[in-house]
C-alpha cells in the first residue's frame, strides 16, 4: 500500500500502524506478547471490562513526574541567576481533588479561574496561600470568597477589578496580594481561539496602560502589589513569541521598580505538546533556560534586581499522559476524486461511541490527535477519520489517521494526549453522560471522577414523570 492522495501533507504513510511513538502516549504505554496496549501495567481490555467506553484513563505516574520535571527545571534555571521560580499548575487543563493533591505534593502551585475550580482545589487539601486566582469575569462572590480563604494571589484582569478586590480585603480585614495580568501584543503562533495576548480580546490590560494600573493597586492599603502577569496563548511551538513576551514585560517591570517594589514577574504558560508525529514540543529544562536568560540580562542591562518568577504550565503536565478509549461502531469507506487526474481515492469513516461531547477540541479549533487500535494487526494501512456519534458532521474525534484496514465493529480504539482540555470542555450534548475518569499506576486502578448515567442525567429535570 502506498499514500493515500486525501492524507495531508503531515501525516506519514506509516511503516507499522500500530507502533506507540513514545512522545505522544503516556510514559507507561506498551503492548504485551500478544499486541494488546497497556497503560499502567492495565490492559486495555481491563480497563474497558471494569469501566466501559468512552474511558478517560490517565498514567497517575507520568503525572507526577512531569511535573516534578518542570519544577526541578525551573528551580534550577533561576537558581543559577540568584532567584526563585514558583511553578502553578494549570487547573484548567484538567483538575479533580487527587489532581490537585499530586501537584501539591511536587510542591506545585495552583492556578485556578472560577469558583467551581477554587472548590476543587481547596477540597483536594491545598493550602490556599499557594493559589492563583485568574479570570477576566470574576464575581463579587468569587473575589469575596478567595479573599475570605486567603488565596495567595489574585490575577487583575481589568482596571475596575482594582477597586472591587481592594474593597473585599479591606471588608475581611485583610491585605490581599496581587498580580496584573498585561496584554503584551505579542501574537502567538497558535490558533486565533488560543492566542490570549492579541489586543482585539478580552483578557488582560494593555501593556501601556501597566503602570497606571499598578499605580491604583499602590494606592490601596487592603492589596500589596507583586507583580505584572503575561499569558500569550496555548499550544505554541514557537519560542520567539515567550521570549518577546518577557522582555517587554521585562521593560515595564523596570518602570515600576523605579516606584516601588516588585517581588514577582509571572511569565505564564502554554507551551505546546506532541499531539502527532509532526509536532516538536519544547523540553521544560529549554524552555526554563532561556527564560532564565532572557531576565537575567534584561535586569543587568536596567541594573535592577532579579525578581521571582511563576511560570504556569497546565497541558504539559497532564496532556500526555491521558488516553481516552473507545468502542469502534460503524465501519463507512467514501469514496471521492482528490485531484484532477479523475483518479479516485477512498477515506473510511470509523464511528466511535463518544466523540465532541468528551473532546471539543477538534470541533472548537481543529486539533489534531493519534489514535491507535489497542490490539496490533498485520493488515495493510488505510487513511481513516474517527468520529463521533452525535448529530454534527464536525464530531470528528481524529482528522486524518492510518489505521489497520482490518478495523471492525467492537475494536477498541485509543486516542493520545488527552489528558489536557477534554475532560474540561466534555458536556452531556445529545444527552450523552460524561465518561468516568480513571487513573492507572503500578498495575492498579482508581475513579478520580466517576461517570455519568442516565439516570445522573435524568436527575436534573424537573419534569420527569414518575414510573415512566
Amino acid at each position: 500500500m502506498s499514500e493515500n492522495p486525501l492524507a495531508p501533507q503531515r501525516l506519514r504513510f506509516p511503516t507499522d500502524p500500530s507502533a506507540l511513538e513514545a512522545r505522544i502516549w503516556p510514559a507507561s504505554a506498551t503492548r504485551t506478547d500478544d499486541g494488546e496496549l497497556v497503560v499502567g501495567g492495565v490492559t486495555a481490555s481491563d480497563l474497558v471490562a471494569e469501566y466501559g467506553t468512552p474511558l478517560y484513563v490517565v498514567d497517575e505516574r507520568d503525572v507526577q513526574s512531569r511535573a516534578a520535571r518542570v519544577r526541578d527545571a525551573f528551580t534550577e534555571a533561576f537558581e543559577r541567576i540568584g532567584t526563585r521560580a514558583h511553578v502553578y499548575y494549570a487547573g484548567k487543563a484538567f483538575l479533580t481533588t487527587q489532581v490537585v493533591a499530586w501537584m501539591a505534593a511536587a510542591e506545585l502551585r495552583v492556578d485556578v479561574c472560577t469558583g467551581g475550580e477554587l472548590a476543587v482545589a481547596l477540597a483536594g487539601g491545598i493550602d490556599p496561600s499557594q493559589l492563583g486566582f485568574h479570570g477576566n469575569d470574576k464575581s463579587d462572590a468569587e473575589i469575596a470568597r478567595a479573599v475570605e480563604v486567603g488565596v495567595g494571589t489574585i490575577v487583575l484582569d481589568s482596571h475596575e477589578e482594582v477597586q472591587r478586590v481592594a474593597r473585599a480585603a479591606a471588608d475581611a480585614g485583610v491585605v490581599q496580594r496581587v498580580r496584573i495580568r498585561i496584554n503584551s501584543g505579542v501574537h502567538a503562533s497558535t490558533h486565533e481561539y488560543l492566542a490570549t495576548a492579541r489586543e482585539d480580546q478580552k483578557f488582560g490590560i494593555p501593556l501601556t496602560e501597566a503602570v497606571t494600573a499598578a499605580e491604583a493597586v499602590r494606592a490601596e492599603p487592603s492589596l500589596a502589589f507583586v507583580g505584572l502577569h503575561s499569558h500569550i496563548g496555548s499550544q505554541i511551538f514557537d519560542e520567539s513569541g515567550f521570549r518577546e513576551a518577557a522582555r517587554r514585560l521585562m521593560d515595564v517591570h523596570a518602570t515600576l521598580v523605579a516606584a516601588g517594589p516588585v517581588p514577582e514577574l509571572n511569565l505564564g504558560g502554554g507551551w505546546g505538546i506532541d499531539y502527532t508525529e509532526a509536532d516538536s514540543a519544547f523540553a521544560p529544562e529549554d524552555v526554563a533556560d532561556a527564560l532564565a536568560s532572557i531576565v537575567a540580562e534584561a535586569c543587568a542591562e536596567r541594573d535592577i534586581p532579579v525578581p521571582e518568577i511563576a511560570v504556569e504550565p497546565g497541558r504539559y503536565i497532564v496532556g500526555p499522559a491521558g488516553m481516552t478509549l473507545y468502542r469502534v461502531g460503524t465501519i463507512k469507506p467514501v469514496s471521492l476524486e482528490p485531484g484532477d487526474d479523475g483518479a479516485s481515492a477512498t477515506r473510511t469513516y470509523v464511528s466511535v461511541d463518544g466523540g465532541m461531547s468528551d473532546n471539543a477540541r477538534p470541533a472548537l479549533y481543529g486539533a489534531d490527535y493519534t489514535a491507535r487500535l489497542t490490539r496490533t494487526s498485520d493488515a495493510d494501512a488505510v487513511l481513516t477519520r474517527v468520529v463521533g456519534k452525535h448529530c454534527e458532521s464536525g464530531d470528528i474525534v481524529v482528522q486524518d489517521e492510518y489505521l489497520p484496514g482490518d478495523v471492525h465493529r467492537g475494536d477498541l480504539l485509543a486516542v493520545a494526549a488527552t489528558g489536557a482540555y477534554c475532560w474540561s470542555l466534555a458536556s452531556n450534548y445529545n444527552h450523552v453522560g460524561r465518561p468516568p475518569v480513571v487513573a492507572v499506576a503500578d498495575g492498579t486502578t482508581r475513579i478520580l471522577v466517576r461517570g455519568e448515567s442516565i439516570d445522573d442525567l435524568l436527575a436534573r429535570d424537573t419534569g420527569v414523570v414518575p414510573g415512566a
